[in-house]
C-alpha cells in the first residue's frame, strides 16, 4: 500500500464494488478496533484528517472517498448511481475489506451521517457495525416522519419548526435544479469555497478542501436528487437503529435545526447526546472535541462487546449534555472553589486542565477529577502572576490539549489590613495574582477562543468584596472590583464572537483562603491568630465551595454576566444598587477579628 498524500502516515488501497473503485485510507494498528469515518457534502475523506490522526494512536482508522468524490470513481450514468442502497453496498465492501472478522465503529458527518443512518438501520448490516456516531446529518426516514407528524397536526409551534428548518434547507432546493449547481461548483463557487469556509465557518487553511472539490460537489448533487424527495415522501417505518448511537449536535449549525432531533430516542433507544457550541464543519474546527467523544464511545462499546466492566458512556451530572467532552481550564484548582469547580466539570464529563502553584494539591485534583467522570484530566503547575510562564503555558495547552472551551480564572489570594498598613509590596502581590492573573488568562486563552471562531466562555472569580467596601480589605476589594469591571468590559467586546464572560461573586465560603490570607500591619503571631479566627468564622458560616462551583456551571449554561452566590453577596449586590449609602455605613464597622 502507498502512503496517501494529505494524511500523514496513511496507507492507501482500492476497494471494488458494483463497478466503482473506492479509494480507502488507513491509519493506526489494524489489530485494534476499526473506526470508519464517512465524509459529507461537498467533502472528500480529507475533511477527517485532523480527527483521524488523533484517533490513530488508539484505533485502526479507515477513511474512504464516497463514490464520485476524491479519488473514488463515479458511477455511469450519474443519475440513480448515488442511492442509499448503493451507498450501503459501498460501505459493506469497505468494511469487509478492512475488518472482515469484526464489526466496525461508524462515524459520519453531514451526508456521511445521512447515509450512515441507513447503514445503522437496515437489516443487512446487522452484525457489521459496533457503534455509530452521528453529526450534522439526520436520517432521511426520521426526517420524513418528523415532517409528516407536524403536517398532520400543524400547531403554531410545529408550523414554526417546519418553517425554520425549511429556511435552513434552502440549499437542498437549489441542488435539485438541473445543471446550475454543476456550473456553479465548476466555476466561481468552487474557486471561492475555501475562502467562504474560512470566513463563515472559521475552518483553518490546510490540506482541505482538496483540488477535487469542484467535481466532488458536482457529482455529489446526485446524493440529494437520488434520495431526498423519495425518502421524505415515503419514509421507512422500520428505521430503528440496531447499534448504539451517539449524537453530536453543533448548536450553531446553519443548515440543521436542533428540533429535528427532539424525538430521536424513539428511533435510537439509549441514545447518547452531546451538544457542542460550534458551527457545521466540526471535523475541521473541533477535531480535539470530536476525537475525545468518539474515543470514549468506542471504548465503552468495545467493553460491552467483550464483556468487560462497562465504563460510563456519558457523564451523569445535570450539565453533562452541555459540557461532556469539552476542554475546561481552571486556575487555583488545588483546593477550595477551584477544586470544587474542577470536580463539577468532571462530573459533567468535561476534560479538565487543573492549574495551581501547588504541584501536589493540583495533582490530587486531576486524579480525583478522572475518578469522578472526566474523560481526561491534567495537572499543571503555573504561577498565574508570571506573564512569561503563562504565555508558554497557553502555547502548551493549545498544542497538547486543544483550544479551551471554558476558562475559569479562579486563582486568588487574600489580604486584610488598613490602607496605611498595606505596603506597596503587599499591593503588588495581591494585584499580581488577583488581577493580573485574570488578565493573563483572559488575554491568552480568550484570544485563542476568538481566533478559533467557535465561541467559548470565560469565568472570572471576583467576590462580594467587589461591590461591598470594607475598611479592612482595601487591597483585596480593589483587586476584585477591578476583576468585575474587566469582566463587564470583556463581555461587551466578545459578545459578537459568541464568547460569554461571567463574573462570579461569592461571599463567605468555607475554603482555606482564610488560613493562608495575609494580615498587614501585624506581627507573625498576631497574623496566625487572626487566620485561625477568620477560618473559624468562615467554618461556622459553612457555605460549601460546591455551591459556588454549581453556580459557575449554571452561569456558563445561561451566559450570566454577574452572579452573586451566597445570600450575603446577593444582599450586598442589591444594596450597592439601591441603598449604597447604607452599604458605605456597613463598611466602617470593625471586623470581628
Amino acid at each position: 500500500m502507498a502512503e496517501l498524500k494529505g494524511l500523514a502516515g496513511a496507507r492507501e488501497r482500492w476497494v471494488s464494488t458494483g463497478g466503482i473503485e473506492l479509494c480507502v485510507a488507513e491509519l493506526g494498528d489494524p489489530t485494534r478496533p476499526t473506526v470508519v469515518l464517512v465524509h459529507g457534502y461537498p467533502d472528500s475523506k480529507e475533511v477527517w484528517s485532523e480527527v483521524a490522526e488523533r484517533l490513530a494512536d488508539r484505533f485502526h482508522v479507515v477513511l474512504y472517498d464516497v463514490r464520485g468524490h476524491g479519488r473514488s470513481t463515479a458511477p455511469t450514468p450519474l443519475r440513480g448511481g448515488f442511492t442509499l442502497e448503493k451507498l450501503t453496498d459501498d460501505f459493506l465492501a469497505v468494511a469487509d475489506a478492512v475488518s472482515p472478522d469484526e464489526p466496525v465503529h461508524l462515524v459520519g458527518h453531514d451526508w456521511g451521517s445521512v447515509q450512515s443512518w441507513e447503514f445503522a438501520t437496515v437489516q443487512r448490516t446487522e452484525g457489521r457495525i459496533a457503534s455509530f456516531t452521528s453529526m450534522s446529518g439526520p436520517s432521511l426516514d426520521h426526517f420524513g416522519h418528523w415532517i409528516k407528524k407536524r403536517m398532520a397536526r400543524p400547531t403554531p409551534r410545529r408550523v414554526g419548526q417546519l418553517l425554520g428548518q425549511g429556511a435552513k434547507s434552502w440549499y437542498v432546493y437549489m441542488l435539485h435544479t438541473p445543471v446550475l449547481p454543476e456550473l456553479a461548483w465548476r466555476g466561481p463557487l468552487g474557486k471561492r469555497w475555501p475562502k467562504i469556509l474560512e470566513r463563515m465557518e472559521k475552518v483553518p487553511a490546510g490540506d482541505y478542501p482538496t483540488p477535487s472539490l469542484p467535481s466532488d460537489a458536482a457529482h455529489g448533487a446526485w446524493l440529494y436528487r437520488d434520495n431526498v424527495r423519495a425518502r421524505l415522501s415515503r419514509p421507512r417505518a422500520d428505521a430503528y437503529a440496531h447499534v448504539p448511537v451517539q449524537l453530536v449536535l453543533p448548536l450553531g449549525d446553519i443548515f440543521l435545526s436542533e428540533r429535528l432531533y427532539d424525538e430521536l430516542e424513539l428511533w435510537a433507544p439509549g441514545l447518547v447526546r452531546r451538544t457542542l457550541p460550534a458551527k457545521h464543519w466540526v471535523p475541521r474546527t473541533r477535531p480535539d472535541q470530536l476525537s475525545a467523544w468518539i474515543t470514549e464511545f468506542v471504548l465503552a462499546n468495545e467493553e460491552r462487546e467483550t464483556g468487560a466492566p462497562a465504563r460510563r458512556t456519558k457523564a451523569t451530572g445535570k450539565h453533562a449534555e452541555r459540557f461532556g467532552g469539552q476542554l475546561v481550564l481552571i486556575t487555583g484548582a488545588g483546593s477550595g472553589i477551584g477544586r470544587a469547580t474542577a470536580f463539577a466539570f468532571a462530573e459533567a464529563g468535561a476534560r479538565v486542565v487543573a492549574v495551581d502553584r501547588d504541584t501536589e494539591s493540583v495533582t490530587r485534583t486531576a486524579e480525583m477529577a478522572q475518578l469522578i467522570g472526566a474523560p481526561q484530566a491534567w495537572a499543571e503547575t503555573v504561577d498565574v502572576a508570571d506573564e512569561q510562564a503563562m504565555e508558554k503555558f497557553a502555547e502548551k495547552v493549545a498544542a497538547e490539549y486543544g483550544i479551551v472551551d471554558v476558562l475559569v480564572n479562579n486563582a486568588g489570594i487574600g489580604l486584610s489590613g488598613s490602607f496605611f498598613d498595606t505596603t506597596p509590596e503587599d499591593w503588588k502581590k495581591v494585584l499580581d495574582v488577583n488581577l493580573w492573573g485574570v488578565i493573563h488568562g483572559c488575554r491568552l486563552f480568550g484570544k485563542q477562543m476568538a481566533e478559533r471562531g467557535q465561541g467559548g466562555h470565560i469565568v472570572n472569580t471576583a467576590s462580594a468584596a467587589a461591590f461591598q467596601p470594607s475598611k479592612a480589605l482595601p487591597a483585596y476589594s480593589t483587586s476584585k472590583a477591578a476583576v468585575l469591571m474587566l469582566s463587564e468590559c470583556l463581555r461587551a467586546e466578545l459578545a459578537g464572537q459568541g464568547i460569554g464572560v461571567s463574573a462570579i461573586c461569592p461571599g463567605l465560603v468555607n475554603t482555606n483562603i482564610t488560613a493562608t490570607a495575609r494580615f498587614a500591619g501585624v506581627d507573625a503571631e498576631e497574623e496566625k491568630r487572626r487566620q485561625k479566627k477568620s477560618s473559624r468564622l468562615y467554618g461556622l458560616r459553612n457555605y460549601p465551595p460546591e455551591k459556588v462551583a454549581d453556580a459557575i456551571l449554571t452561569a456558563v449554561v445561561r451566559n450570566q454576566a454577574v452572579v452573586p452566590v451566597t445570600p450575603e453577596a446577593r444582599g450586598a449586590h442589591l444594596m450597592s444598587r439601591f441603598t449604597p449609602k447604607a452599604l458605605r455605613a456597613v463598611a466602617r464597622l470593625e471586623p470581628p477579628l
